[in-house]
């Protein structure tokens, strides 16, 4: 049995993280501010007596005692992010000085929940970890994107100079059940919109594309770095190399949920990628994982989980 703090621990990502590591037998110390996180979605744990909950913004420091911490605290979506950008950056930079002031003096393993935004709008496709990425420094995405890249300065220094024990995982495009309805995602969009019979918005001409990981497969990554060996510190691209237009998206969940739902086209927002997709060869030599969940499967799951919820 392990002692493991997750920051950011109530929402979409890390509530399913929670479930798995306690299900394995660990104790796990939930801590969020519930900004983006919701209590509801980690509420049927609340009887596990391996399970603690805290309330805590990861701005300030927090002390405690365990032997793994994985930092997913941040709003990863545009519309949460750009609420509060200074917040953002705050929570992405002083966050990191955070956990890992904290697994300094504890001697904990630490990983940092990275992005592919850290490659910005690319210019190579498809994105390996040696890319070092096009980003605007100064757009309305640069509070995310460069408070991202920041805290993975912030764990290399770290490991260099102190050295903590880190782990980089750059997260692609991820889905599944658990994700907020109103997070300006694509896939909890399309799903919504459809469910409601709204008519489905798409920004450009639908023809940029996005990789799409169920969120199970994520999570199975994450444990396997955080097991890696300690010489392996990533960053590693965990994401679905599969790519779709996100006409091709629309479409599917146009034909999943039945709905009579039209495409209807907007502007394309400024700094918004015109293509993703990772490259998970690293992924696949030192971590032996490959996403397992198609598309058509895991949006079965997410639509089935919305329209249970709204």
């Amino acid at each position: 049995m392990k002692r493991i703090l997750i920051t950011g621990g109530a929402g979409f990502i890390g509530s399913h993280l929670c479930e798995r590591l306690l299900n394995e037998g660990n104790e796990v110390i939930c801590l969020d501010n519930y900004f983006t996180g919701s209590k509801q979605n980690i509420k049927h744990l609340f009887d596990n007596h391996n399970f603690e909950l805290v309330r805590h913004d990861i701005t300030s420091p927090y002390f405690v005692e365990v032997d793994e911490i994985y930092n997913l605290a941040c709003p990863a979506s545009p519309v949460h992010y750009q609420y509060n950008p200074i917040k953002t950056v705050k929570t992405s930079v002083m966050g990191a000085i955070n956990v890992l002031g904290l697994a300094k003096r504890i001697k904990a393993k630490v990983l940092q929940a990275s992005t592919s935004e850290v490659y910005g709008d690319p210019m190579v496709h498809p994105q390996p970890e040696s890319y070092w990425g096009n980003v605007n420094p100064i757009g309305l995405r640069s509070c995310y994107d460069e408070g991202k890249r920041c805290a993975e300065t912030l764990f290399m220094d770290y490991h260099r100079q102190n050295n903590v024990n880190i782990k980089i995982v750059r997260i692609f495009n991820t889905y599944g059940p658990r994700m907020n309805p109103d997070d300006g995602r694509v896939v909890s969009n399309f799903i919504v919109q459809a469910l409601q019979g709204k008519d489905i918005t798409i920004y450009g001409d639908g023809t940029q594309t996005r990789s799409f990981q169920y969120v199970d497969d994520l999570i199975e990554v994450m444990i396997r770095m955080m097991n890696a060996d300690d010489n392996f510190i990533g960053p590693v691209n965990t994401g679905n190399p599969d790519e779709f237009t996100m006409l091709e998206l629309a479409e599917k969940i146009i034909k999943l949920t039945g709905t009579k739902s039209e495409i209807v086209f907007e502007p394309l927002p400024s700094d918004d990628p015109k293509q993703r997709r990772p490259d998970i060869t690293l992924a696949k030599e030192k971590l032996a994982w490959e996403p397992k969940i198609p598309l058509e499967e895991g949006l079965k799951k997410t639509i089935a989980y919305f329209a249970k919820t709204l």
